[in-house]
């Protein structure tokens, strides 16, 4: 790599990119995570480590094995969000079917310590009480897509970017 390429590479804009994993249980309520780093809480999921070529599918995998000890192959993706923000790069965030989890499933969840609190399954009517913001819209646009078997839905800040 030349250095005149190096140096256009390091001027181009800089984005973050987030995968998470949606889990239901079989009442059809939503898995989320409590972080003990930031208000509201989360779906199992994290920073794709993109200096590792790491994609964001392989990431939200990574991800629901740290945060929650399952080892979970993401399904399709539902939604895809782009969220500027003050401060910080804009977040691209993925976020992937991860099924209904069995009441099995569920007992095995192993809480990543250094980083959550707990966990706890919510129902739709719940979800803007506990996620905050654009995640909160990201997580309807994803139950939506799962409840009328859409495709992948674009959003902007949380809402349809269409």
């Amino acid at each position: 790599m030349t250095s005149d390429y190096s140096a256009y590479i390091a001027s181009l804009p800089r984005v973050l990119v987030g995968a998470a994993t949606l889990f239901l249980d079989e009442e059809g309520r939503v898995l989320i995570v409590e972080p003990n780093y930031r208000k509201g809480w989360a779906l199992p999921g994290g920073t794709v480590e993109s200096d590792d070529n790491e994609t964001p599918r392989q990431a939200a995998r990574r991800e629901t094995l740290e945060e929650i000890g399952l080892d979970v192959q993401p399904g399709r993706l539902l939604a895809v969000d782009w969220v500027p923000g003050a401060g910080r790069p804009p977040i691209i965030a993925y976020v992937y079917d991860g099924g209904v989890l069995s009441e099995s499933r569920l007992k095995a969840i192993r809480l990543q310590e250094e980083e959550l609190l707990s966990w706890r399954l919510v129902g739709r009517e719940e979800i803007h009480t506990y996620l905050l913001g654009e995640l909160g819209h990201r997580v309807v646009a994803a139950l939506d897509v799962l409840a009328t078997g859409a495709g992948a839905v674009e959003l902007e800040d949380g809402r349809p970017a269409v």
